[in-house]
């Protein structure tokens, strides 16, 4: 969770009201985060409460409805498990690639039922996707600048390949399997003397890479 601030003239009182809140927050998101991981689909709200030690009413008035509660614990494993490692910069732009890349499909797959759902109720909203992405974009910045990756990498074509390594995760598969097939993924953002095809969404705007 972001760190919380106090505005001008607020009390102890209120103040401790402030982290109260703050407190049952995470409290709320952290239960819901392993009902929603334990339980799928079949998760309410009372049990998300009775898992967080709170009243029902104060998950309603946090988050509403089960769908905008599951988003909140989209976003805070986006913000807990990937943004500081795709944050990072070393002297090494394809090392700090490559670990935004591992961070990213870790996280998924760690929590496959709480992003499948998100995703069959829209839980994964436009301005999530657009934050991740403008994220990866950074990181292709600072790679292609060094010739570490293809020139006309895109950031869509970076998260395309975290999805087919997510197509890899099934439950009884061997304990980190997927990290084989972003590694043959990886080598394939390497330089290579043939460009990429052109996108089908370059090719309908008539955009080309520079």
């Amino acid at each position: 969770m972001p760190p919380v601030t106090h505005p001008p003239g607020e009390d102890a009182g209120e103040r401790g009201l402030r982290l109260d809140a703050v407190r049952n927050q995470e409290r709320i998101v952290a239960a819901a985060a392993a009902a929603f991981a334990e339980l799928g689909a079949e998760v309410t709200l009372d049990e998300v409460a009775r898992r967080a030690g709170v009243g029902v009413a104060t998950v309603y008035r946090r988050f509403g409805n089960r769908d905008q509660l599951l988003r909140a614990v989209v976003e805070h494993v986006l913000a807990v498990e990937v943004e500081p490692v795709a944050e990072v910069e070393t002297d090494d732009p394809w090392r700090d690639l490559a670990a935004t890349l591992e961070a990213s499909v870790a996280a998924v797959a760690g929590h496959r039922k709480v992003v499948a759902l998100a995703h069959a109720t829209g839980g994964l909203g436009v301005d999530v996707v657009d934050r991740y992405l403008r994220r990866l974009d950074r990181l292709l910045v600072r790679a292609r600048a060094a010739g570490l990756v293809r020139p006309e990498l895109e950031p869509r074509d970076v998260a395309m390949s975290v999805v087919m390594v997510l197509a890899t995760v099934r439950d009884g598969n061997r304990a980190g399997e997927w990290r084989r097939y972003l590694a043959l993924l990886l080598d394939g953002m390497r330089p290579a003397a043939a460009p990429l095809p052109d996108s089908a969404r370059r090719s309908d705007s008539g955009v080309r890479p520079a």
